[in-house]
């Protein structure tokens, strides 16, 4: 089944397109100090190794704001700055040639201030996401409506405004913690406005718990064709955030972005440490770019069958495995080359 994307109007964030017939990005945020310009430097580094597309990063301070400049130098990927409440900031990061702009209307919603700020952006053909979040709503909401109502009312209020100046170079995000509330807000606004939209859901968690809650409000939105770029919120290294956001974007056939490993839960069949050995074939695996599926399968009853799509996988019985490619079988290894043999195959392709 082909997913229908909802269509989106195209903006550019540094050299990266967003929306439109674009791939869905996948983006994350720094969490070292901005104003630490080396630490930042290195870790957009390990989120642009990862995959990352476009990386946010916190400006809290006019120190943060300057430092942008020479952080660009260090890194290749297009940066969005992460502003609150004090609009000054969003002027000195333009300056400092930052790629793309992240307001929240809920601490910044003041019109000669967002004025200010979107002149200065037009100048420069920078996009602006209207980042609403839940939890930080414009003092100013109708009590009668739910919280996806008022997010998104919050919103068209500001997109209102900037189109009224003449810019539209403009990005959208409604996200909250309730997976319910983000799936309602996104789907309400989707056919109000053309712009792409950023998705995700809000302080989601640690991995454990994160990934399950993102990938059922990502996934759910992405499978209605609502969405244009995403980040996987949790509270560990950012760098998980991307490998999450890529397999969350594979898992429904959106992109294609290194290997896919299939394996099976174990049962009662199965008569070798499996969870050992797909941990290490999936450790082995994350050192490849390239598209590739590959299976680990617990017993060679089903495991071929089950895994027939895959490139390349192993059956495990007892002291050997078959190893098979797109279903038929190849030869029978020993234990104790399982995953040598494996990623023999694999460096293969």
């Amino acid at each position: 089944m082909t997913i229908n994307r909802r269509i989106s109007r195209p903006i550019k964030i540094g050299d990266v397109t967003v929306g439109g017939e674009a791939p869905i990005i996948v983006q994350s945020m720094t969490n070292t100090d901005t104003r630490d310009v080396m630490s930042t430097i290195n870790q957009v580094k390990e989120l642009e190794d990862a995959g990352c597309e476009i990386v946010r990063l916190a400006v809290p301070d006019m120190q943060a704001s300057e430092a942008i400049k020479s952080i660009k130098k260090g890194i290749s990927v297009p940066l969005v700055a992460d502003i609150h409440f004090d609009y000054r900031l969003a002027l000195e990061s333009l300056k400092a040639g930052v790629d793309g702009l992240r307001l929240n209307p809920g601490n910044i919603s003041e019109p000669e201030k967002v004025k200010a700020v979107v002149k200065a952006a037009k100048e420069r053909d920078i996009p602006i996401r209207i980042g609403m979040n839940a939890g930080s709503m414009p003092k100013k909401v109708n009590p009668e409506l739910n919280t996806a109502q008022q997010m998104v009312a919050a919103a068209m209020e500001q997109i209102e405004l900037l189109e009224s100046l003449d810019f539209d170079l403009i990005k959208v995000s409604l996200k909250a913690f309730d997976v319910p509330t983000t799936v309602e807000a996104y789907r309400d606004i989707a056919g109000k406005i053309p712009y792409p939209l950023h998705i995700g859901i809000t302080e989601a968690g640690t991995p454990r718990t994160g990934v399950i809650r993102s990938s059922v409000g990502i996934g759910t939105l992405l499978y209605m064709g609502i969405g244009d770029t995403i980040r996987v919120s949790l509270t560990t290294h950012p760098r998980e955030e991307v490998v999450a956001g890529y397999e969350i974007l594979k898992s429904l056939n959106l992109r294609q972005h290194g290997p896919v490993l299939v394996s099976c839960p174990t049962c009662g069949r199965t008569e070798v440490d499996l969870v050992k050995i797909a941990t290490e074939v999936e450790n082995e695996l994350a050192k490849i770019k390239k598209p590739i599926k590959v299976a680990v399968m617990g017993c060679v009853v089903n495991g071929p069958g089950e895994a027939k799509d895959a490139d390349v996988g192993i059956a495990c019985g007892k002291g050997r495995a078959v190893l098979f490619k797109k279903g038929e079988k190849v030869r029978t290894i020993e234990e104790k080359d399982f995953v040598k043999a494996l990623m023999a195959e694999v460096e293969k392709f």
